[in-house]
Order: structure tokens, then sequence, then C-alpha cells
């Protein structure tokens, strides 16, 4: 059976494909019914299902938000399989205030068995600061990450955090940018996020690459 190529992010080597996990929580990115029945339907065991598919092809890792629902899954397809799977998690804030919330997720992320970790782009993206190319007090959090034996990413919807976060030399070994066709979550033209990608110092992680569902991958 063929196996997925992979690359090496931070040392760490990765499957080209990384699993996705909105369809899994509840994200649809298309009305409030569609991610309600998202959360309805979905338990531990249906999604252990889906990640023992992409295991036998050699697809073991899995990008996620905090989340106990995904921890109980990724266990159960690690027991199945006996094949490990490689955590990606992308802490932000929540009830308890932004720096309280992340600091909470970075902690449960290393918890968790998590291999690297971004701050989330609703994090990252109010830090970007386009009159001095930089991303203010971003330093802090990737020092706590890597305290907590994590390697640190910025996961950002703005292409230009790419390229201030390179200029400035953050300690970084990957970032994610969400790229696709029809520009969905793309703040500025598509071949402009490509040549950013490209250019990139670290490797990209892209997200949101069928649009949240509305392009068709060819069959």
């Amino acid at each position: 059976m063929k196996k997925f190529p992979r690359v090496e992010v931070g040392g760490i080597s990765l499957p080209r494909i990384i699993i996705g996990t909105n369809w899994f929580l509840g994200y649809s990115h298309t009305s409030a019914a569609k991610s309600r029945f998202i959360r309805e339907y979905q338990n531990r065991d249906r999604i252990a299902d889906v990640l023992e598919v992409f295991l036998r092809y050699g697809i073991d890792a899995v990008m996620a938000p905090p989340s106990d629902l995904m921890t109980e899954a990724i266990e159960e397809a690690q027991q199945r399989t006996g094949k490990q799977i490689i955590a990606i998690y992308t802490p932000g804030a929540d009830s308890d205030g932004e720096k309280t919330g992340l600091t909470k997720g970075i902690e449960w992320s290393a918890e968790h068995g998590g291999t690297f970790c971004f701050p989330h782009q609703s994090f990252t993206d109010p830090r970007v600061d386009r009159r001095t190319h930089s991303i203010v007090d971003m330093e802090p959090w990737l020092k706590m990450i890597r305290e907590h034996g994590m390697i640190p990413g910025l996961s950002t919807h703005m292409p230009e955090t790419i390229v201030y976060a390179d200029r400035c030399n953050l300690d970084v070994e990957t970032y994610i940018q969400a790229y696709n066709a029809l520009g969905f979550y793309c703040p500025v033209e598509t071949d402009w996020i490509a040549h950013i990608i490209q250019q990139a110092k670290k490797p990209v992680m892209i997200i949101k690459p069928l649009a949240a569902g509305r392009l068709l991958p060819p069959t």
C-alpha cells in the first residue's frame, strides 16, 4: 500500500496531508445548523474510525484546538492501530480572558501530548503591527511553548504575519496559513499569498485548501 510523502518540520517528519478537525468538532463554516449537526453526530468512536483510515496510509498528524473529544478519539485510534499520532494544537483565548486562556491552552496542549503548538490566529493576528512590520508581545508565548517541550509556530489568516515573523527572526519553526482557489479566509489576492508561502523561511501548513467544502476535489 502506497504511503503519502512526508516532509520535515522542526526536526519532525510529517505527512504532507494533515488531518483537520472542523468536521469532527462542529466548525462547518457554512451554517449554524450544519455546525450543530456535526456536534450532535460526532463522537469518540466515529472520529476514531476516520483517523484509523488515515493511519493506514501513513497520515499520522492531526491539527486541532484543545479538545477532550479529539484527545479521546486520538487515543482510541492509537489503541486500535498501535500507531502514534502527531498532535498539532492551536490554543487560543477563552472566557477566562485572552492571556489567561492562552496560558491554559499551552499547558493543556503539553499535558495532552502536543508536538507542535501554534497560538491561534485569533490571538496572533491582533498583534500584527503593519506600521512597524512586527508581531507585538509574541516572544514570551513562544518561549512558554518551548518551555513546555513543544515546537512553536504561528497560526494566521494574514499572510504578512509570515513575512514579519521571518524578518523579526521570531522563534518559530512553521506557520499555519489559510489558502485556497476561492480566496475563502484569504484577505489578499491568492497569487500573492502563494508567493509568500513559497518565499517563507519556514514550512507553511495550509488550512482551508478546499474552502471549507466550497471546492470539490478532482475525482
